[in-house]
């Protein structure tokens, strides 16, 4: 079904979906258990088990009660902050579920009704997945300190031997657009690259071709380069030119004019900065709140 789809979805506005304790509660609703003076009814649970049930969720009545004592504890702590969220916000969280699913705004209300949930349901659990979304931002973000040196030292273990050099680059295409003629100025290609000399004579020998051009391509690193063309370069010398490739506007080949040992971890700690970062993110806010939690007056009726 395609709700089965809907926690992995809505999960990405942050680090999990949660519930809201806000919504009105019916009048002849029981409540179940108390936290921190906010009661959850057994209506709640209720409407949150058969949201499990779309979802695919199968961790039941006790699974439905324990994800909403622990949203009641993430609202009380957005509360105690100062954190509000706004209806617009909701609505706009609720508007990019359906899109995620394919669905229009009514088709999903109507989705949640058929299965008896109240669109509500879904809408409050949305409000709270915000909420402790500005709570990890105000109170746990500011604290989560990065390595530097962690940082390098994963990096380098991800660099391999065919990165670790610095080019300066020309780029020869010969012009096919949209790829048609392709073959032919393939085998024109190979005929230049057997006459390539080097790069001080690259723009006077493509003089020799109809349609072909010599593009300074600067600096290179070769972890900004595809990992094939940066192994071909790597066991080149300075003045190769790599093999022909098919690229959209022809047929393209790079020419070394210098190049030169250097491991730059740039590109790749960016990427392992944005990991760690995650994770520790990740960590930090799942121990403020086990604090919270154990801290938490939670009275079960």
């Amino acid at each position: 079904m395609i709700f089965a789809h809907l926690r992995r979805i809505t999960g990405a506005l942050f680090l999990g979906l949660t519930l809201a304790t806000a919504a009105v509660v019916p009048s002849m609703a029981a409540t179940v258990v108390t936290v921190n003076g906010t009661p959850v009814t057994d209506v709640q649970i209720d409407q949150r088990l058969r949201l499990f049930q779309m979802e695919g969720n199968r961790t039941g009545r006790k699974g439905a009660t324990e994800q909403l004592i622990t949203e009641a504890i993430q609202m009380s702590e957005a509360k105690r902050l100062g954190i509000t969220v706004s209806n617009a916000q909701v609505d706009e969280a609720f508007l990019q579920i359906a899109r995620n699913l394919k669905l229009s705004q009514d088709r999903l209300a109507e989705m949640l009704r058929q299965s008896g949930v109240s669109k509500d349901t879904l809408k409050d659990r949305l409000r709270a997945a915000i909420a402790w979304n500005g709570v990890a931002e105000r109170a746990v973000m500011p604290n989560v300190q990065i390595s530097e040196l962690d940082l390098d030292q994963t990096a380098a273990g991800r660099i391999a031997d065919f990165q670790n050099f610095d080019y300066i680059l020309k780029e020869v295409i010969f012009v096919a657009p949209g790829g048609q003629g392709a073959s032919g100025r393939t085998a024109q290609a190979n005929r230049y690259r057997s006459g390539f000399a080097g790069c001080d004579s690259a723009v006077q020998l493509s003089l020799n071709y109809t349609d072909a051009a010599v593009i300074d391509v600067g600096r290179r690193h070769a972890t900004q380069l595809p990992e094939a063309v940066a192994k071909e370069l790597a066991g080149m010398n300075v003045g190769g030119i790599t093999k022909p490739r098919v690229i959209e506007s022809g047929v393209s080949m790079l020419a070394i004019c210098e190049k030169t040992q250097a491991e730059d971890l740039t590109f790749v700690k960016d990427e392992v900065r944005a990991e760690v970062g995650n994770d520790t993110m990740q960590k930090q806010v799942d121990d403020y709140m086990a604090t919270l939690r154990k801290n938490a007056k939670i009275i079960y009726n």
